[in-house]
């Protein structure tokens, strides 16, 4: 199938799937998104099964068009960092810089490592042999959180404005951390090389750091381009070249297109904003990357079923997958707890900000898309199909039922964050 046809196929069945959700579900669109694609993506596998794999064999076929390495990580990605940035204040995340801070650095590297050590004993009680790298490449991959369904339904409740900067900035950064934690461990696992402590360090280095000059270098640029001209439709076109022009160019000098993408998001989303662009330019900059963020986000979950339909899911897998659930809950409790433990000698924190912070850390379309962007490895059935049952349990679970419990929590704490 060529990539015309194979995008007017994903995107007939996301715009059918949006449909059916307004009209019947009225659910959040991310929830409503994951609930129909799972219940099509399961009763295809039951008909595939009853009618000799015909339905596996076309899905394969169609998945054999999709270089998901580079159509996810370093096409959607882009996109879905850069929408998310465009819309966070920077004066109340600097309100907020240190527990932002420590939740983005300390708090990923804690979740990749603990998730990386449960899910190893775990998968080798199962029986399944997979080396510990790719064990923290899961860690890595399931440690960053999606605040778009997490925040319109903790609006909804009247959490506090220092609550709700924090789980935007977190979200945001550890997105961001997340990736150069993820395609570092990549690099170990498929260079084909050794690599020390010092090479590790070296690497992550040049990618987070070079990635944030980087962006602050091109994000100025853009600004200053952006400020010379009143004509909203040259100005989105600027920041598209931005996103996929500096995304491609950082992929080129081997450093960080993510954080390099957030750190201009921040830019354009905020000076450039004010002082840069019309009332005009505005709405339709805000209208266009929230469809881009909802159109990939609902692309990434229907791929996510086509992909369901071919793995090899075995009742190891899947019993893992089950175990590996509570163990992330475990592993996000204490990555928060250790951080916040630590700012709270320092100010006043809200009493319940740990329970709040775990339970809305939803997974999503990140957490898909660095999954599918594994290569082909003995191993990747396994680590795609426990990201498909974390990311459906995370939205499906924790998101129907995060405003009755944050609700609870938020009324009984006096503290603010």
């Amino acid at each position: 199938m060529d990539l015309f046809n194979l995008s007017a196929l994903l995107i007939t069945i996301t715009a059918l799937f949006s449909y059916a959700n307004y009209r019947y579900l009225r659910l959040p669109t991310t929830i409503g998104l994951m609930l129909i694609s799972l219940a099509i993506s399961l009763g295809l596998g039951v008909i595939s099964y009853f009618s000799g794999n015909q339905l596996h064999d076309q899905a394969a076929e169609i998945l054999k068009g999709i270089d998901f390495n580079k159509t996810l990580l370093h096409g959607m990605l882009s996109f879905l960092l850069f929408a998310g940035a465009l819309h966070v204040n920077i004066n109340d995340i600097s309100k907020q810089k240190w527990i932002i801070s420590l939740l983005a650095s300390i708090g990923v590297i804690l979740s990749t490592i603990l998730v990386g050590i449960l899910s190893f004993w775990i998968f080798s009680f199962a029986g399944l042999k997979i080396p510990f790298i790719y064990c923290l490449l899961f860690g890595a991959l399931i440690s960053p959180t999606d605040p778009i369904a997490v925040l319109a339904i903790l609006k909804s409740i009247g959490i506090p404005k220092s609550l709700e900067t924090t789980i935007t900035g977190e979200s945001l950064f550890n997105d961001g951390i997340g990736v150069v934690i993820f395609l570092v461990l990549l690099e170990i696992a498929t260079g084909g090389h050794h690599i020390g402590p010092a090479d590790v360090w070296l690497l992550f280095l040049k990618e987070a750091v070079g990635g944030a000059a980087f962006g602050v270098v091109t994000g100025y640029i853009c600004y200053l381009m952006l400020k010379s001209v009143d004509d909203y439709q040259t100005e989105i076109l600027l920041t598209l070249a931005l996103v996929t022009g500096g995304y491609a160019l950082c992929d080129a000098l081997h450093i960080s297109g993510p954080i390099a993408v957030v750190i201009s998001g921040l830019l354009i989303g905020n000076r450039g904003r004010i002082l840069a662009m019309s009332q005009r330019t505005r709405q339709h900059l805000d209208t266009f990357y929230e469809l881009i963020d909802n159109i990939l986000n609902a692309v990434l979950f229907v791929l996510m079923g086509f992909e369901v339909l071919v793995l090899h899911i075995t009742p190891k897998i899947f019993l893992s997958g089950l175990a590996i659930i509570p163990c992330i809950l475990f592993s996000r409790l204490l990555s928060v707890g250790m951080p916040v433990g630590l700012f709270r000698l320092f100010k006043p924190i809200h009493p319940h900000v740990v329970k709040i912070l775990t339970w809305a850390a939803l997974r999503g379309g990140i957490s898909i898309a660095l999954a599918l962007s594994i290569p082909k490895v003995v191993w990747r059935d396994a680590i795609v199909t426990v990201t498909y049952m974390t990311v459906v349990f995370s939205i499906v679970v924790q998101g129907l039922t995060l405003g009755k419990f944050a609700g609870r929590l938020v009324s009984g704490g006096r503290q603010e964050i």
